[in-house]
């Protein structure tokens, strides 16, 4: 079978002799084999496994996304975020390691983004407050100060 994982931004994998996959949707853990029924689901955040001919375990973590089997000969896979690795213990540290970036950027994004709202609720006072000035003409205005003859 072929494998194709795709991102918004880049193709993941692309290839060939897959033997079988095993992925998890909110059903549970499901495995695809070769003359597999055509098929559409919505993947959990997930490590999924797949094997090639040579029997080894590949692994890939994905953040959700969505599966699709057609013609028992091609699965693809449509996610936000995936990372592929052969050694489980090493892309568990790397997608903890990327988990951590992403929060830390959502963090300082989420500040960026109230630091300009506090800006633009403190400027908008200010303009409000120099409305408030009276809207007197000039020469009304000196008539006003000027003391009574």
């Amino acid at each position: 079978m072929k494998l194709t994982v795709t991102t918004p931004l880049r193709v993941i994998l692309d290839i060939e002799g897959v033997a079988r996959l095993r992925a998890e949707d909110a059903t549970g853990s499901f495995g695809i084999l070769a003359g597999h029924a055509d098929f559409l689901t919505v993947l959990r955040p997930s490590v999924m496994v797949w094997q090639q001919a040579d029997a080894q375990a590949h692994y890939l973590a994905v953040r959700g996304g969505v599966l699709s089997v057609q013609g028992g000969r091609v699965i693809s896979i449509a996610t936000r975020e995936a990372v592929a690795g052969d050694d489980l213990q090493q892309l568990e540290e790397r997608v903890l390691a990327q988990f951590r970036r992403d929060a830390e950027q959502e963090r300082t994004a989420r500040s960026d983004a109230w630091k300009l709202q506090v800006a633009a609720v403190r400027e908008i006072c200010r303009l409000l407050r120099a409305d408030r000035r009276p809207s007197v003409p000039g020469s009304l205005q000196q008539s006003l100060r000027a003391p009574p003859p």
